[in-house]
């Protein structure tokens, strides 16, 4: 006869195995997501995570700690989105050695369209009910909660979430995945030198 202590424990670690499984699956899943959406837009992928996480003004050093990025690679982006129109850079309202980068007009209807678009394209909108979300959303937070060191620096996805709101909330945590999944992706050509906070 097994042992039970021993059966106990090796079903544990199936399970465990069987989770992160399928939270890989999961994630990978949302960056070819992402990638498609990308593709569709005729935008780098990264900018997608940079158009989601950006609030403007925000300074470049506050995007980067956002998006768990290096200083040159905020720069390349920042220098992409405004090459397209999509952003400028202006200097701080009170420290003028910090630079803001601020949406124009154009930027804010993309980022619009593409958090539209990836909210749509997220399978807890089609596969769970409300409650559901819910539940998974608490149990998200939970788990961010048990690893401070891992959770987004900066996004506090608040308390007082209404039903509503939760799609908006489970994709701006799992979003976060994008850049998490290639912290140094260089969508075109070589790093730009590192440039202003």
């Amino acid at each position: 006869m097994p042992d039970r202590t021993t059966a106990a424990q090796q079903a544990a670690d199936q399970e465990t195995a069987e989770i992160a499984s399928c939270f890989f699956e999961l994630i990978g899943r949302i960056v070819g997501q992402a990638e498609q959406l990308a593709q569709g837009f005729d935008i780098p992928a990264p900018f997608i995570k940079a158009l989601h996480t950006l609030e403007c003004p925000m300074a470049m050093k506050e995007l980067g700690k956002r998006m768990h990025c290096d200083p040159s690679f905020v720069t390349l982006i920042t220098d992409m989105l405004e090459k397209r129109g999509l952003a400028r850079r202006e200097p701080h309202a009170v420290d003028r050695r910090i630079k803001n980068v601020v949406l124009t007009d154009d930027g804010l209807a993309l980022k619009h369209k593409v958090e539209e678009e990836m909210t749509a394209r997220m399978p807890w909108n089609s596969a769970l009910s409300d409650d559901e979300r819910a539940q998974l959303l608490a149990l998200i937070r939970k788990m961010l909660a048990a690893a401070p060191t891992q959770a987004p620096a900066g996004d506090a996805a608040g308390a007082g979430t209404t039903a509503a709101e939760l799609p908006g909330q489970l994709a701006s945590l799992l979003v976060g995945a994008l850049q998490d999944h290639a912290p140094n992706v260089n969508p075109s050509g070589p790093p730009a030198a590192a440039g202003g906070e």
